[in-house]
């Protein structure tokens, strides 16, 4: 789990929702066409608003950010393909030096060349100290990056860290422009300029964000020549919205999209992901703190309850940040719905029943607050599913809703109802969302969570090269999240998106909890071909 992607994917989340409309559609964005032949347009429907646009500041990091590029990307099946690298790196034997070849003839979209000094600078800024990227741990393994001519890169790292080659679909910034303004607080973080198939043309903050095809790309231009992404956080209104014209495709929850199944003029994807819906349980809080207070909620909640009448079928229970079906995850840490076992831990502990029924211990009454993000209907079910749940064991929860600015300062001692998950590799997820050292550090460790062991062993699972020896490290990580459950994992959920039929047949990626601007069913747009009835193909 990065800094940002609890936050419900505010600040790497461009597209949550994106339609395809022909010219002659009735949009007030669409472009006008004035021959024979037609274009199309994108109208886009996000659930959350991107804090900066600036890939040295976090966003775009997981790739696929349509205004970047990364050295390389995923494909279909997840697997990592050249981009502004021409052919996947040469690896040291040590596995300690990667080194990229770069593509020749690059332009950004201002139309200045792309090259290696380009990249340096991108790793580089990111890693200083003074730039205020949250995921800055993730390239910890990197002790220098250097060129090596115009078409050169090489990366030296500190320790052979497994996965770092999926590190490098991180996009790339011009030193041009970035290299000459603040970090931070420059024109960049709002008007990038980028080597990707995309430009942004205007970002109305809490209004709309709108793309226009990039001409100097490398790829070829692209045929969706424009689209624009209407803020839309509240999941009702956005299904209001696509029912009403206003928007031809988005991303709903299970139970908003089951409302579109009786639609001749639309179609159904759904995406596997790693994207979780899990509760913190603070360390600084008396009641959350307490680990049998914590290993009872971890029996209590009815998770297979959950995945059925909340997700209507639509993933599965979630007992720690690994989906069950991974290679990654522990067979034997499952944890089942037992709410008798966690009456007996909490009586075993001292946590006995007052009159009302909630708990007592040392004249602490088992309560505290569960905090879920305002407008996300996901996220209000999963809380008062929840708070029912461990009602029924004598621990009383009170749901409250609130942005990022009225929780965040709240996390260090509330329950937050967050999300989280990455396919790409378990040190993605596990090192921000359980290392100690990161408490407190933005949206990293909201739980402030502190167990040695998996101190010890994340740090094992990021610093080895051996994959049997990661798996056993990762493997002790679970084993410890059953023992000490500082967070409660509840679902992993498919991504659902609702398109208008003229638009396939589509496919989807694996998606993360951050679903970035090629999420969903037109995570390749920028490869779809059009034809003059307005209908895309690929």
């Amino acid at each position: 789990m990065t800094a940002r992607s609890i936050r419900g994917a505010v600040a790497a989340t461009l597209v949550t929702a994106l339609s395809l409309t022909a010219a002659a559609c009735s949009n007030p964005d669409s472009p006008k066409s004035g021959s024979g032949t037609a274009t199309t347009s994108a109208v886009v429907g996000i659930a959350y608003e991107p804090d900066s646009l600036s890939p040295l500041l976090g966003y775009g990091k997981d790739g696929n950010s349509k205004i970047f590029d990364g050295l390389l990307t995923l494909d279909a099946d997840m697997k990592l393909q050249p981009a502004l690298a021409v052919a996947l790196p040469e690896v040291s034997a040590d596995g300690l030096t990667y080194t990229y070849k770069l593509r020749q003839g690059v332009k950004f979209s201002d139309g200045k060349p792309f090259g290696a000094k380009d990249v340096v600078f991108t790793y580089r800024t990111i890693l200083d100290a003074k730039t205020n990227n949250p995921s800055r741990t993730e390239l910890d393994a990197v002790k220098d990056v250097t060129a090596k001519g115009e078409d050169t890169v090489v990366f030296t790292l500190k320790y052979p860290y497994a996965p770092f080659a999926q590190r490098t679909v991180l996009p790339i910034a011009p030193e041009h422009i970035a290299g000459k303004q603040d970090v931070n607080t420059g024109a960049f973080t709002t008007k990038p300029i980028g080597t990707g198939p995309y430009v942004l043309t205007n970002w109305s903050k809490g209004e709309k964000l709108s793309f226009t095809a990039n001409p100097h790309y490398w790829g070829g231009e692209p045929e969706v020549k424009k689209f624009t992404m209407a803020i839309i956080k509240d999941d009702d209104v956005r299904a209001t919205r696509l029912r009403s014209g206003d928007l031809d495709g988005a991303i709903l929850p299970p139970n908003l999209a089951k409302g579109f199944a009786g639609d001749k003029g639309k179609k159904t994807y759904a995406a596997n992901s790693y994207d979780y819906r899990t509760v913190t349980l603070p360390t600084n809080n008396k009641v959350a703190g307490d680990i049998a207070v914590r290993r009872a909620l971890d029996v209590a909640v009815d998770r297979q309850t959950m995945v059925d009448a909340i997700l209507n079928g639509s993933g599965k229970p979630a007992y720690g940040p690994v989906p069950t079906d991974s290679e990654w995850f522990t067979q034997g840490t499952e944890r089942k719905h037992d709410l008798a076992a966690a009456q007996k831990i909490l009586d075993e502990a001292g946590w006995k029943p007052g009159k009302d029924g909630i708990r007592v211990k040392d004249g602490v009454r088992a309560t505290f607050p569960l905090w879920y993000l305002s407008g996300d209907k996901l996220r209000q079910e999963h809380a008062l599913a929840y708070a029912s749940d461990a009602k029924k064991a004598g621990i009383d929860i009170r749901t409250e809703a609130g942005t990022w600015e009225v929780i965040e300062p709240r996390m260090k001692h509330d329950a937050v109802l967050a999300g989280g998950g990455s396919p790409a590799d378990p040190d993605f997820d596990q090192y921000t969302l359980l290392k100690s050292s990161l408490a407190g550090d933005g949206f990293n460790n909201m739980a402030w969570y502190d167990n040695k062991a998996v101190d010890a062993a994340i740090e094992a699972g990021r610093k080895s090269g051996d994959k049997a020896e990661r798996k056993k490290a990762y493997d002790t990580v679970q084993r410890e999240l059953v023992k000490n459950p500082g967070y409660t994992f509840l679902t992993h959920i498919d991504h659902l998106y609702v398109v208008d039929d003229r638009f396939g047949p589509l496919t989807t990626q694996v998606e993360p909890h951050d679903h970035g601007l090629a999420s969903g069913p037109w995570w390749n747009v920028e490869k779809w071909k059009t034809e003059n009835t307005g209908d895309t193909k690929k």
